[in-house]
């Protein structure tokens, strides 16, 4: 089930214009257990370990893509 960690509203102008205005593409970089637990609604999970061209070949190159981290530490 996912559920926003972070509101989109809280987040700079800049990032929420991207997302509003120019469907921007979310990706979180979690483990797919910790993006399985929790991830932010829309938002497309391609492993920080895993982050090399043929993942980031699936994104379209026509839109922005905003990456994300969650650290609770």
């Amino acid at each position: 089930m996912a559920f926003p960690r972070a509101a989109h509203a809280s987040w700079p102008s800049a990032e929420k214009r991207l997302l509003t205005e120019q469907q921007a593409q979310l990706v979180e970089v979690l483990p797919p257990e910790e993006y399985a637990d929790e991830h932010l609604l829309g938002a497309i999970n391609i492993p920080l370990k895993q982050l090399d061209r043929e993942r980031t070949s699936r994104l379209d190159r026509a839109r922005a893509v905003i990456v994300y981290c969650y650290d609770d530490q």
